[in-house]
């Protein structure tokens, strides 16, 4: 039994542990998912959730319009964000090995960054 438990461990098949959060870090069912969100003691893998603000998905005038964002604009925001995070994680935790910024409509992945480090420097989780 122990054996099936740990093979299905995280896939669809189980169903006591939540297998999008397991593969993602995130969840579109947020706190009213019926499944376990296990977070890792450490990881090579930081998630940093909701923190890119894509300008096009946000930038409303006062009469609630949307304002044209052109393409250049666009790109220049991304890049300048995405060299502040990479240059901040590498000062912090070392080698960055990549790193993905997720510019998806669902609110449980827009916004979110994913930095892998070196092996050499697993994060560990701090409680409190």
């Amino acid at each position: 039994m122990a054996e099936y438990l740990a093979s299905i461990f995280g896939t669809e098949k189980d169903k006591v542990n939540c297998s999008f959060y397991f593969k993602i870090g995130a969840c579109r069912h947020g706190d009213r998912c019926s499944r376990l969100h296990n977070k890792p003691t450490f990881s090579q893998t930081i998630a940093l959730l909701n923190i890119y603000r894509n300008p096009q998905n946000s930038s409303q005038s006062a009469d609630g319009l949307r304002c044209a964002v052109s393409d250049v604009e666009m790109q220049e925001h991304y890049d300048e964000f995405f060299e502040e995070v990479f240059t901040e994680m590498e000062e912090k935790y070392g080698e960055v090995e990549e790193m993905n910024v997720c510019d998806n409509l669902g609110d449980h992945l827009v916004g979110n960054v994913y930095v892998k480090v070196g092996v050499r420097r697993q994060v560990g989780l701090r409680k409190g």
